[in-house]
């Protein structure tokens, strides 16, 4: 049974769920051995009972498996363009980079953070091109259907 619409929603759930399940998986990375009290923050974590992250991030992992089992099917079957990957590509390493970069960017330190200063410095950039390439190779595509 075909349903319509389903590898356009797979398309649209994975680079939304793959940043949320890198950063609910990894966990918060603040300093070992001082209380929560005293450590500096680049960027302050939200506010979420414990292990919330944790099952927001399983969550997350399931949507991107389910759609990426999507879209590997519905590409198999001609069901979805395969030339549409060129433009998920970037998107799901621009979602690794954000999930990471976040959990860096909240990690609690002593002193400075300076893992805040390289994914600003280093990702940022790296994360906006990679949406940036996205976005021209998915707006070229749409003009240019097969």
């Amino acid at each position: 049974m075909k349903i319509p619409g389903t590898p356009t929603a797979a398309a649209a759930v994975l680079p939304v769920a793959l940043p949320v399940a890198v950063w609910g998986l990894l966990g918060q990375d603040d300093y070992q051995g001082v209380p929560p009290s005293q450590l500096d923050y680049f960027v302050r974590p939200p506010e979420l009972p414990p292990g919330l992250d944790t099952a927001l991030g399983l969550l997350a992992l399931m949507a991107v498996l389910v759609s990426a089992a999507t879209l590997a099917r519905a590409t198999c079957h001609h069901a979805f363009d395969r030339r549409w990957w060129q433009v998920l590509s970037p998107l799901l390493a621009a979602g690794l980079l954000a999930g990471w970069g976040w959990r860096v960017l909240t990690a609690g330190t002593i002193g400075a953070n300076i893992g805040a200063g390289v994914v600003l410095m280093a990702f940022g950039p790296v994360v906006a091109a990679l949406v940036l390439i996205a976005a021209g190779r998915g707006i070229w595509l749409a003009r240019h259907p097969a």
